[in-house]
């Protein structure tokens, strides 16, 4: 008997060690994803504020960390009632979902999808959002607003979960919501000096370094296969759905890089690069709620319809006089919500389009409007609250002048003599 429980033992550590192994290395591939982030957006910015984009991308991972770590992972994934749980930080008690890895190694994998998440809100709002502001509203996101709406999700009591909702990693949770507090803070926060001509034509505000631009694409593509695959949450006996869920998310970006070559050549006579690079990533975000249920096939239709949805949403997006410097609404505002439906569609066996009847396309619709819904109500609010009080907008002069001049004393390219 003694020998079987040490065997059992040895077991269940050499388990725990490999899955720890495997979401250490997934979750430093996500963190990685700022990076991406970072490049990404201060190659789709002028110049004079690319500086800024790296300062509101840091202060998303320093302000939004620490208030992840002292509240919002407790509010996320505590004792819950459903709506919410009262616990903060972080304890060594059973959150429920069968981990074999430590409780703080979960919150350091989980981090990466809260600062993601406030990381699509930033570009959204360069080249005119006052720092202190953006930094308020990083603590107030990722300590209660992320957290709340993980909670609905991933939370074992969480309603969303309850009801068999399905967003494997994040097409809703991180995607819509930032994507949707993206949209309400650009519209509170309006539209760059110039942006619009008198008419209220779009003026074209080209990005100054489009290689750079690129690079932050291809990066946060690589931390794709941290961020999908990692969210099995361990190695062992996973090694299907592992393949699986790689597959699925490399299809569907190909996809969606492809749809996008197609459609803006067709449309404009000619390959739109950079919207290219929002059509692969727009074929991530949609993916990534059903990658864990989807076969192959149904992961290239979801990149393709997501490939030219980006296009479609950008110019819709602009022309209702919505600034959004980088497109970050359209690739992940729209397509989170397009994608999280698509799990409804495309679900092999549960899904409309495989004979699964109409459950769970009503229980992925209900649950991305809802956070849709809220993720823009509150932070308009939030955010409106913040205009008439401190100020969220630098004044004219330091917008024309550009940001990092003015705010931080320092640009991304000097003039050497």
């Amino acid at each position: 008997m003694q020998d079987i429980t040490t065997v059992a033992i040895a077991q269940t550590e050499i388990i725990s060690a490999i899955d720890t192994v495997w979401v250490s290395i997934c979750a430093a591939i996500i963190f990685l994803m700022e990076g991406g982030f970072a490049l990404l957006e201060a190659g789709f910015v002028r110049a004079k504020n690319a500086m800024s984009i790296i300062a509101k991308v840091i202060i998303d991972i320093t302000f939004g960390g620490v208030a992840f770590y002292a509240v919002g992972f407790g509010i996320a994934y505590g004792a819950s009632n459903g709506w919410f749980a009262f616990d903060t930080g972080i304890t060594d008690a059973d959150l429920g979902l069968g981990l074999t890895v430590s409780n703080k190694l979960f919150w350091f994998i989980q981090l990466g999808f809260a600062i993601a998440a406030i990381s699509i809100v930033s570009g959204a709002v360069a080249e005119r959002m006052k720092v202190w502001a953006y930094a308020i509203f990083v603590i107030l996101f990722c300590a209660v607003l992320y957290p709340l709406v993980a909670n609905w999700v991933w939370n074992p009591n969480g309603w969303l979960a309850v009801k068999g909702f399905n967003d494997f990693a994040g097409s809703a949770a991180v995607h819509a919501m930032g994507g949707f507090a993206a949209l309400a803070a650009a519209i509170v926060l309006g539209a760059r000096i110039g942006k619009y001509d008198q008419n209220g034509k779009p003026v074209a505000i080209p990005g100054h370094n489009l290689p750079l631009a690129a690079v932050g694409g291809f990066i946060l593509w690589f931390g794709w296969f941290g961020f999908n695959p990692g969210s099995t949450l361990g190695a062992v006996g996973n090694w299907e759905l592992i393949g699986s869920v790689a597959t699925n998310t490399f299809l569907a970006s190909a996809a969606g890089g492809i749809s996008t070559i197609v459609y803006t050549y067709f449309k404009y006579g000619q390959i739109d690069v950079t919207m290219t690079i929002n059509g692969v990533l727009a074929g991530l975000v949609a993916v990534t709620a059903g990658c864990n249920v989807v076969e192959p096939g149904s992961a290239i239709i979801i990149g393709l319809i997501a490939g030219v949805l980006v296009d479609v949403a950008v110019i819709f997006i602009d022309k209702m006089q919505i600034d959004d410097p980088v497109g970050a609404i359209a690739v992940h505002g729209v397509n989170g919500f397009f994608g999280t439906i698509a799990v409804g569609l495309f679900a092999a066996e549960s899904g409309l389009f495989f004979g699964g009847g109409t459950d769970l396309l009503i229980t992925q619709a209900t649950g991305v409007f809802v956070i849709g819904i809220f993720s823009f109500a509150v932070t308009f609010i939030i955010l409106t609250i913040l205009k008439k009080t401190i100020g969220i907008r630098v004044d004219r002069s330091e917008e024309t002048a550009g940001i990092d001049a003015a705010s931080f004393g320092v640009e991304a390219y000097t003039t050497f003599e």
